[in-house]
């Protein structure tokens, strides 16, 4: 039996994960469960939410791991925000606080595939809210309470498809690119209430859905010529660095965005030597300019401009 890393820190938390009756956020309520926290979850499949807590309160308890208390299921329709506003307005006057955000909830299906082409202003909106908008006003919803509790974790879900382009899914990326941006943002905004706030970007991973509806043997072929890893990557396996970012293992980690590496073969590799940061430190005795530098990896795609990187020319 596979044995799960506990964190002491973890139990008793209040953890709200939306989309967490299937796939990642099932697997998220699954793991913050076994470590003893009261988990509550939103979604809009009652049945798929009645399985999943079926399956973790039928769980065999680990050694050394703590009771596992049964998740409970919100419904809620993430693209209706008078919903969620409510929603969460309940949940805070139940527990006085919402100790870790998992914003995992999106629209990643087949029917939400289309190119710029067919993308209407109806399918824009329905994007935008399933993928985005949750994001930012469940944040603004959960952080006053943080706030007065000491501090919390937020851990959005993001995607590596803006960073290696799907023509299919324009309006999909924009928002996983826009989620990158709200969480570099806010977790300087909240940093010195002592929330974190970290994205996790994952690649393919194979969820029920994704093998009905996205994996075909086609899909698969192409993952597989460009990841690392050949094998399909399950939810459990994003699920435990979303725990961990939850935990106060990761005390002094905020603002950041781990992916999945395991696309990293799709780009060939430069390291170089470049400034890092020139700041200016103003003293008493003056101003003092500070520059450092730090080796980084530039990862351009083939035949482009050598002094481009990933991410705004740098790759960190």
């Amino acid at each position: 039996m596979t044995r799960h890393a506990i964190y002491p820190s973890l139990e008793g938390k209040v953890v709200l994960v939306t989309g967490g009756a299937e796939g990642i956020g099932a697997a998220t309520v699954e793991l913050f469960a076994r470590q003893g926290s009261r988990v509550l979850f939103m979604d809009i499949s009652k049945t798929s939410a009645q399985r999943t807590i079926d399956r973790i309160v039928s769980l065999p308890i680990e050694a050394g791991a703590p009771p596992i208390i049964a998740p409970v299921f919100h419904y809620c329709d993430i693209t209706d925000l008078p919903a969620i506003q409510a929603t969460t307005s309940k949940i805070l006057e139940e527990y006085g606080v919402i100790n870790i955000l998992v914003n995992n909830a999106a629209a990643t299906g087949s029917g939400a595939r289309r190119s710029t082409a067919q993308v209407t202003p109806e399918s824009w909106d329905f994007s935008v809210n399933s993928n985005f908008r949750h994001v930012f006003f469940l944040t603004q919803a959960v952080v006053p309470a943080m706030k007065s509790a000491g501090g919390g974790s937020i851990v959005n879900l993001g995607s590596i498809t803006w960073r290696i382009p799907d023509p299919v899914q324009p309006v999909y990326a924009a928002c996983k690119a826009a989620i990158m941006g709200l969480t570099r943002v806010q977790s300087k905004e909240v940093g010195a209430d002592n929330i974190r706030i970290n994205s996790v970007m994952p690649g393919a991973i194979a969820t029920r859905r994704q093998r009905e509806e996205i994996l075909t043997p086609e899909y698969r072929h192409t993952v597989m010529r460009n990841q690392s890893l050949q094998r399909d990557l399950e939810p459990e396996e994003v699920a435990k660095v979303i725990v961990f970012l939850g935990s106060d293992e990761a005390s002094a980690v905020t603002g950041k965005h781990p992916e999945d590496y395991t696309f990293g073969s799709l780009y060939p590799s430069k390291c170089v030597d470049i400034p890092r940061c020139i700041s200016f430190d103003a003293r008493a005795s003056g101003v003092r300019q500070l520059a450092w530098y730090r080796k980084i990896t530039i990862a351009v795609e083939p035949r482009s401009d050598p002094s481009l990187g990933r991410d705004n020319g740098v790759a960190g």
